[in-house]
């Protein structure tokens, strides 16, 4: 199915879109924006992509709650970008289940430098054992923090206090509360407050 994205419901052509006018309609319309998903008990559980927020409406296993203004346009269908989408049936997930990447120790941290305190883009960030590999640390939530390059090179594979180096905050498990946190980091859209318990 070719999809085609705009602001407004446009009339359709009986012919079919061309690949590149898709792209060139796709590219206007981010439908890699963040999307909120719901439980069936409206527990916010996750984020996820608008395109794949669209999918999982058009298979009925989830239905929109919000919309972001934007619609989608086939053949025979215009559908509205979802914000919010809640899961038509009750999963059960666990809230640590959420994968160890650098993108979300990232967020969990603000982007801060967790030394020296300053926030920064995510290029200019790293991360940083707070136990050194070379001395039996591992990749894990809490041993892992956001770092900028200049703190990391000072540190090198040295304790923090071996540098005189002191930590912001200790880096925890992840929990329902860093979910929501990194929900909320990742909602550019007001509608997902109410959910989110703000």
């Amino acid at each position: 199915m070719s999809l085609r994205t705009n602001n407004s419901i446009s009339s359709q052509g009986s012919g079919h879109a061309r690949p590149e006018a898709i792209v060139a309609h796709e590219a206007r319309v981010p439908l890699h924006a963040p999307v909120l998903v719901l439980n069936a008990s409206y527990e916010p559980i996750n984020v996820c992509a608008a395109r794949r927020a669209i999918v999982l409406v058009l298979k009925g296993v989830a239905m929109t709650e919000e919309e972001n203004g934007h619609f989608l346009h086939a053949a025979r269908l215009a559908l509205r970008v979802p914000s919010v989408i809640r899961l038509l049936e009750y999963r059960r997930i666990p809230h640590q289940s959420r994968a160890l990447s650098r993108k979300n120790i990232l967020l969990r941290d603000r982007n801060t430098c967790q030394y020296c305190g300053e926030v920064l883009s995510s290029s200019e960030l790293t991360l940083d054992h707070v136990i050194p590999r070379s001395r039996g640390g591992s990749s894990t939530w809490e041993n892992l923090v956001a770092c900028c390059h200049s703190c990391n090179r000072r540190k090198g594979n040295q304790f923090a206090t071996e540098a005189n180096m002191k930590l912001m905050r200790e880096p925890r498990a992840f929990n329902l509360h860093t979910s929501r946190h990194i929900m909320r980091l990742m909602g550019s859209d007001d509608s997902w407050r109410k959910y989110l318990f703000f």
